[in-house]
């Protein structure tokens, strides 16, 4: 298995632009693992499933301090850190006081095609595809019938292909949202010293859409499968954020806001329901009876442990004054991320006495100078505790158990209504008032926030106050055209106090130059 992952690894870094590999892809195995003993017996294929979801969670194979990928800081080099940080960090919710090579580039706006960070995030996300590619490649029917399983087994073997598709999906998504046109490889094309083509944008939008439908048959029904794995629902969760994105990934006119409408209201009426109380979908224990995440990446803070994930989020947000043990990590607290004053300010009083979901700490609103922590609020969203107080057991009390969640019912509700708002058909105003006012209601806890109409304008705010620091941010900044725009600022955005616009050219993040060396069928985004 080390030599079938050493492959996955050197293959994806290939296509992510780390030359290094190609000599060692020309060795043979020093032992006898092959593919036909690594993928045996069912079992064998789960264990590798587990790989393939794995690595959404973990830096690598070997604990805190080994990472599938050279080059950069393995505390740093899980996909969710580099995700989060591409997401947040840029955006109106988010700044880093601490000066690690990249971090201040994306909040100032100014990042280069030798951003470390950026390089890292595009080559985890290839290197997620690999290793889907490989799961997908040795999952076909073909070989099932050559390794000799078959009937309930190959049907089981088939859903985690499907599994895999989604994943590899999602990964393509990460991509095409954040750089645009990346390399392309899949399952058909070879291993080893191959110079995968690049993608353009429009032509990826039409393959994660097909992969997504081809999936759809053969995954688990709604609810139906093991928490923390992919399912129907959240394969039509990500067909809506597709489309709800269309414009920027076609270009604009070329919206699919119906199919928005369509995929959300599917998953709406797929038997998920909103989490009760919104605090719990970000404690320690919201993998227990939590009817509203259709998928999570899943952490655990004895056996999956690292500095990335939810360990970032809780203890890059806080510091030793903020009393760690109440965020469930009695040893941590880095004082690294905290909040913009428009992120409060959009939950007018942001004491949390009326909008649950206003959870900050500090005094200090404006953000004078960014390299202290204490200006801006700091977030107190995630902790690593359970509903009722305990701290949930880590490795070090500095780790975290608390899961991420990718997709969740609510964005499905806010999708329909800003899908209604934008001209799509097949929905209408009124439900669209009425889904927007299910999550008023949650977080007022009665329905003295429900509003009887709403502009698209609302739909961001309330996007803004429903999934702050949950990975979202940035994407729907640049669907409204605001992300690079002057009219609408926050402080320190383009590496000035009180913000400015800059070039629309940062709605997209570069193609990594070290790829651009590397392969030369790519070219380098405007």
């Amino acid at each position: 298995m080390k030599f079938l992952y050493k492959t996955l690894l050197c293959s994806a870094l290939l296509a992510g632009g780390a030359v290094s590999c190609t000599k060692d892809l020309d060795l043979s195995p020093t032992n006898s693992i092959t593919a036909d003993i690594a993928y045996k017996t069912p079992a064998d294929y789960k264990q590798v499933l587990a790989k393939v979801y794995g690595s959404f969670a973990l830096a690598g194979n070997n604990g805190i301090n080994a990472s599938d990928l050279a080059g950069v800081d393995p505390g740093q080099a899980d996909f969710l850190r580099l995700f989060w940080n591409a997401q947040e960090l840029t955006t109106d919710e988010a700044a880093c006081v601490w000066n690690d090579p990249g971090i201040p580039d994306f909040h100032n706006l100014n990042w280069t095609a030798g951003n470390v960070l950026l390089s890292a995030l595009y080559n985890r996300s290839l290197f997620h595809v690999t290793v889907c590619n490989e799961f997908i490649r040795e999952s076909s029917d073909e070989k099932l019938a050559g390794r000799g399983i078959g009937g309930q087994d190959a049907e089981e073997i088939r859903r985690y292909r499907a599994e895999a598709q989604f994943l590899r999906a999602f990964q393509y998504w990460v991509l095409m949202d954040l750089f645009g046109n990346p390399p392309f490889v899949t399952e058909k094309d070879p291993i080893g010293k191959y110079i995968p083509p690049q993608i353009k944008r429009a032509d990826l939008f039409a393959y994660v859409e097909s992969e997504l439908k081809a999936a759809e048959a053969t995954l688990a029904e709604p609810r139906k499968n093991e928490y923390g794995r992919v399912d129907k629902a959240a394969s039509w969760a990500l067909l809506a954020r597709l489309y709800l994105n269309a414009e920027v990934y076609l270009g604009k006119g070329q919206g699919r806001y119906n199919d928005a409408i369509t995929y959300s209201e599917k998953v709406i009426k797929s038997g998920y329901s909103l989490m009760p109380e919104y605090k719990h979908l970000f404690l320690g224990d919201n993998d227990v009876d939590n009817p509203e995440v259709l998928l999570s990446i899943n952490y655990d803070g004895i056996k999956t442990q690292n500095n990335g994930g939810t360990t970032f989020i809780i203890n890059a947000g806080i510091n030793a004054a903020m009393n760690p043990a109440s965020f469930g990590i009695p040893n941590g607290g880095w004082g690294g991320n905290r909040a913009t004053k428009n992120l409060p300010l959009r939950f007018g009083d942001y004491s949390g006495k009326k909008d649950k979901r206003a959870m900050f700490f500090g005094q200090k609103i404006e953000m004078e100078d960014p390299s202290v922590f204490t200006d801006g609020l700091a977030i107190t969203k995630f902790r690593n505790i359970t509903r009722s107080g305990a701290i949930v057991p880590s490795s070090g009390n500095s780790f975290s158990s608390v899961d991420f969640p990718l997709f969740r019912l609510a964005e499905m509700y806010l999708t329909y209504a800003e899908a209604v708002k934008r001209g799509g058909a097949g929905g209408n105003e009124a439900t669209a008032v009425a889904y927007f006012n299910k999550l008023r209601e949650r977080a007022y806890g009665n329905a003295s926030g429900n509003v009887t109409a709403i502009t698209l304008n609302d739909v961001l705010d309330e996007r803004g106050r429903e999934f702050y620091w949950e990975a979202h941010r940035r994407t729907d900044l640049v669907r409204y055209g605001l992300l690079t725009s002057g009219s609408y600022l926050w402080p320190w955005k383009g590496g000035v106090k009180d913000g400015r616009g800059v070039s629309e050219s940062f709605n997209l993040f570069p193609i990594p130059a070290t790829d651009l060396i590397a392969n030369p069928n790519l070219q380098q985004n405007p």
